[in-house]
């Protein structure tokens, strides 16, 4: 899935409700002061700086959503994400017109496996920015893991629309689709790819059209002997994707093994990687029924 696009989108989002103070010799009042630290901090990547500064201006004044929002920010980078959504939420209440600050608590209620907040949460984003819908596959993720599949293969197809040479975005309109009306049906209905680079993602599409084998999506991925980042980052893919097909075609067992390699042999620090673990959690609490 591409992220760039809604990453511009919240960029102007952001900046056009939250303009940071410009720090210079005439501004010393110290709210502004510690806001812009924060700001620098934590575009230096110093995660405990950010988190200090933003903490001491919500101690000047905790009604300026900036802090809470800059700490938030913080805590998602260290992948602490109830504290995170604690401060997204902090945030929104001091500002409710932060289109932002709902796109990312979406993220963290998602990976937190709260699927029901993270929908909301999208749909208010894309309420404020209605230009985004089209770009919010994130939201398509969240309707399929909340049973909402009809939902979702609407969101894929909106998505198709800016996106047209995207496995995965075919993919997951695919496993709507299979919950709807079963794997055949979608199979027919399997949106056509002409080329995505990413490698082992042509070969996954061939799997899910019905024309290649699990074990091709792994010869795939393999193929050239590539260093072994590249070769981890192919096999994530590779195993998340087949744990996603065994499960449409109703091979429980063959689906956890997949995706637990994807979530854990394999994991990946992005979205992707998060989708991974949710899934794999979620298999854990329904072998545990």
């Amino acid at each position: 899935m591409r992220v760039f696009v809604i990453w511009l989108g919240l960029a102007v989002a952001c900046f056009a409700v939250m303009p940071l103070p410009v720090v210079t010799a005439e501004s010393s009042d110290a709210p502004e002061t510690l806001v812009a630290t924060a700001d620098s901090a934590l575009q230096r990547g110093d995660l405990a700086g950010a988190i200090r500064a933003s903490t001491q201006a919500i101690q000047h004044d905790p009604a300026d959503f900036r802090g809470y929002f800059l700490r938030a920010r913080a805590y998602d980078a260290m992948h602490d994400y109830p504290k995170a959504v604690a401060d997204y939420t902090a945030a929104l209440k001091a500002k409710p017109n932060l289109p932002v600050a709902y796109q990312q608590r979406g993220m963290d209620h998602f990976r937190l496996g709260h699927i029901s907040e993270s929908i909301a949460d999208f749909d208010k984003f894309i309420e404020a920015v209605p230009s985004q819908a089209p770009e919010h596959w994130q939201r398509g993720i969240s309707l399929y893991y909340a049973g909402r599949f009809e939902d979702g293969r609407k969101q894929f197809e909106l998505h198709q629309t800016v996106n047209p040479s995207d496995v995965e975005n075919a993919v997951w309109h695919f496993l709507c689709v299979a919950r709807s009306v079963g794997p055949d049906k979608a199979r027919a209905a399997l949106i056509p790819i002409e080329k995505d680079s990413r490698i082992p993602m042509m070969e996954v599409h061939r799997l899910f059209a019905g024309k290649a084998k699990p074990d091709d999506v792994l010869a795939a991925a393999r193929e050239g002997a590539p260093p072994r980042d590249e070769l981890d980052k192919r096999l994530f893919y590779a195993h998340l994707y087949l744990g996603l097909y065994f499960e449409a075609v109703g091979n429980a067992t063959a689906a956890r093994e997949h995706i637990t390699k994807a979530a854990t042999d394999f994991k990946a620090d992005h979205y992707m990687g998060d989708v991974a673990r949710v899934h794999a959690t979620l298999l854990k609490k329904t072998q545990k029924r």
